[in-house]
This record gives C-alpha cells, sequence and structure tokens, in this order.
C-alpha cells in the first residue's frame, strides 16, 4: 500500500479513486493533481514509484489544504461559532442538526445520548 502523507492508500483501485481516501481530496481535487503531476488517472496506486509519492506528498502539502490540517480548521470554526454564541454554535453545542433540517422525525442518527426538541404547544 502506498503511503501518502501518512494515510494508506488502496494500492488495488485506479489513482484518481485511490486519492480520494485522502481527508478532503475529492474526485474532482484529485484529477486536478494527477493532471498537475502529470499521472495517469486509471494507473492502480501500486504501480507508483517513490518518486512520484514524493511528488505527490510535496505537491500535496505545499498547494493543498487536507488532512490534519483541514480536520484543524473545521475544528476551529465549530470553536469559533460556539464561542460567539451564534445560532449554529449553539445547535454544534447541543448536538442538533445545524443546517435548518426538520428535527421532529428524523436526526436520529447523532452520537450520544437522544435529545428531545420541545413540540408545539396546542
Amino acid at each position: 500500500m502506498p503511503r501518502v502523507i501518512g494515510i494508506d492508500i488502496p494500492d488495488n483501485k485506479r489513482l484518481e479513486i485511490s486519492l480520494t481516501y485522502i481527508y478532503g481530496l475529492g474526485r474532482k481535487l484529485s484529477n486536478d493533481v494527477i493532471t498537475l503531476l502529470g499521472l495517469d488517472p486509471n494507473m492502480r496506486a501500486n504501480r507508483l514509484t517513490e518518486d512520484q509519492i514524493a511528488q505527490l506528498n510535496n505537491l500535496l502539502q505545499s498547494q493543498f489544504v487536507v488532512e490534519g490540517d483541514l480536520r484543524r480548521k473545521v475544528q476551529n470554526n465549530i470553536k469559533r461559532l460556539i464561542s460567539i454564541h451564534s445560532y449554529r454554535g449553539m445547535r454544534h453545542r447541543l448536538g442538533l442538526p445545524v443546517r435548518g433540517q426538520r428535527t421532529k422525525t428524523n436526526s436520529r442518527t447523532r452520537k450520544g445520548k437522544r435529545k428531545t426538541v420541545a413540540s408545539k404547544k396546542k
């Protein structure tokens, strides 16, 4: 298994799919990285040479925000929302849906204890 930025990417999949296992890299960004390095997107990841893996590491660390940096950035944004007591921050703190989803019947997939949302009084 090739190791890119500390992540083991699957070696039996195509390169454009394997790179999506890195947090912050989707199909579009994966294809952009492959074209920047001049690699074949249909090539299997186990065919990567050590030199190509080093180029991948350098490019991803220098030009893109991925993995640990991106996770830290997202967590800092959430902490900022909580600290300024915004509506979205309060929803994050309570573990409720943040983006306007209904809560009467859905939102049961959250982690932790069930939180009841007060219903309307008749």
